[in-house]
């Protein structure tokens, strides 16, 4: 007896509503067990004292984006070194061939560099001359 190929998927969509469920029922329940008055010294200021003047969206330069979007490019790059590194022995016993794992990993720093390279040619980390646009 077979089982359909769509029953493989049972489990992990089970899990997603779970983490669903979770979260809808985390929000919901805060809702109703939190409280919500504001009162005087809710509504107070706080750290140093000093009243709130103007509106807190204030504009930031796109370079910040942009670093924040480079720290998570690389950070994801990082993480795809770590199973590499991990399997670097075992690479050997697979291909056969002594320097794949070595040449394979040289190409992935190789796009990396380029990347880098790139981001540095283009001036994105250079604070100095901040003009608010690239």
């Amino acid at each position: 007896m077979t089982v359909p190929y769509f029953w493989q998927y049972i489990p992990l969509l089970m899990q997603i509503l779970v983490a669903f469920g979770l979260g809808l029922g985390m929000a919901v329940g805060s809702y109703f067990i939190g409280r919500h008055r504001n009162t005087k010294t809710k509504l107070a200021t706080y750290e140093c004292g000093i009243e709130a003047v103007g509106d807190a969206r204030g504009r930031f330069s796109v370079r910040f984006y942009m670093v924040a979007m480079l720290f998570i490019l690389f950070d994801v790059e990082v993480v795809f070194m770590m199973p590499w590194a991990v399997i670097y022995r075992q690479l050997y016993n697979i291909t056969g061939s002594r320097f794949f794992g070595f040449e394979e990993i040289l190409v992935y720093l190789g796009f990396v560099g380029v990347g880098i390279f790139y981001i540095v040619k283009k001036g994105i980390l250079d604070w100095s001359n901040d003009k608010g646009d690239l």
